[in-house]
């Protein structure tokens, strides 16, 4: 689950991490009431950022300076209602319906620091870089050697080595290294008592003063530990979210909308993975990623089902089920159940193996529905993707 910059910047500020004041605002009276505050702080210089859930809102024209009440009223008009695109929206871009208005920083030095997890190393990892301000990933391929990581066993936790070895490799000296060890101890607590995925400050400052702040915060949270975190859960914001996805979390469905044509619907996120790398090897493209799971009722898998065919862009559905915990004769029915609510009217291969698969394959085939069988993941990709093409050329 992820949250807006204002909602990651209260949370990590609970933590004792520095971030500028600020307030959200829904409505451009809201903004000009969260700047008058600031301004009766003391503040001269404000920033209308734009909340939607991706970056690069700066290069779109989601961020902006001002110096005046009048200003932020000015632009906060133009950005509420405006479809923002980002390299990381997509061409359909996002709608800003939240905006945040907050105090202007004097910048001395711009940096860039996150908190992820690896898997691979079963640690915590920081990485941080001076080239703060831009996207990691041109750091990464442009100057390799400006992003620096250190890992953290979670069994010892952070220590003081960890924050002075990044702190060295920033630069940092004196007071500013001690100011941004704590910030690293504070970062850690809220990585790991929030069971967050990820924390990425871009940038994180130097200011004039001397002070180390979070100018931009973006937390990513681990779905599987949100029953733990009932507040972190009322943060959630489902108009930053794709419906489809929405419908499917309500059914605890692991299911991402995407840009292809043939959906698919498969037990296991290895085995999601491979079948959609499959369909693009037989010349089509995967719809979405659905993952029903191991333990899927049959009213979870007809909900999955109507999910997959909800989506316009579908033309074609690939059921590939390898049963262990799940049953081979449960997909059959729900499968069944949603086709005849749905009136099914594209093409349907299933492959099924595994527990109970020849009673699965019994029902389907007396379920008097069109389902074109498989005998393995080969050949399902090939015949969903032939059907496709063929039904594509008939109309």
């Amino acid at each position: 689950m992820n949250i807006h910059e204002y909602q990651a910047k209260s949370l990590l500020k609970k933590f004792g991490v520095a971030v500028p004041e600020g307030h959200p605002a829904f409505s451009v009276p809201d903004a000009v009431e969260a700047a008058k505050t600031l301004e009766a702080a003391g503040n001269k210089v404000f920033v209308v950022k734009a909340q939607i859930h991706a970056g690069g809102r700066g290069k779109a024209g989601g961020v902006k300076v001002v110096k005046s009440i009048d200003e932020v009223k000015d632009k906060a008009a133009q950005m509420l209602g405006m479809t923002l695109i980002t390299n990381q929206t997509g061409p359909e871009g996002k709608v800003v319906k939240r905006l945040y208005i907050e105090a202007g920083s004097n910048i001395k030095k711009e940096y860039y620091l996150s908190v992820v997890v690896d898997r691979k190393s079963r640690a915590v990892v920081f990485m941080a870089s001076t080239e703060g301000g831009v996207d990691i990933e041109e750091v990464a391929e442009s100057h390799p050697e400006k992003l620096i990581s250190v890992k953290v066993d979670v069994a010892s936790g952070i220590q003081a080595c960890h924050a002075r070895k990044l702190g060295f490799a920033l630069g940092f000296k004196g007071e500013t290294l001690k100011k941004f060890s704590k910030l690293i101890f504070s970062l850690y607590q809220a990585f790991i008592e929030t069971d967050a995925s990820q924390i990425e400050i871009n940038p994180l400052v130097e200011t004039a003063e001397g002070d180390i702040i979070a100018l931009d915060a973006k937390i990513n949270f681990d779905d599987n530990a949100l029953h733990r975190h009932d507040d972190i859960k009322s943060l959630r914001d489902l108009d930053e979210e794709e419906p489809l996805e929405i419908e499917a979390s309500k059914y605890d469905l692991n299911y991402v909308k995407m840009d292809g044509k043939i959906g698919c619907m498969v037990n296991g996120a290895g085995l999601a993975m491979a079948t959609m790398d499959i369909i693009q090897l037989y010349g089509s493209s995967p719809a979405n990623f659905l993952d029903v799971g191991g333990g899927a009722t049959r009213e979870k898998v007809t909900a999955a089902f109507k999910i997959i065919l909800s989506d316009p862009n579908v033309k074609g559905i690939l059921v590939n089920i390898f049963g262990g915990i799940m049953r081979c004769d449960i997909i059959a029915n729900g499968i069944i159940e949603a086709a005849k609510e749905v009136n099914l009217s594209v093409p349907l291969v299933v492959r099924l193996e595994g527990t109970n698969v020849d009673l699965g394959k019994e029902i389907l085939a007396k379920s008097g529905i069109a389902v074109i069988p498989a005998n393995d993941l080969a050949d399902a990709a090939e015949k969903i993707v032939k059907a496709v093409k063929a039904a594509e050329i008939s109309n």
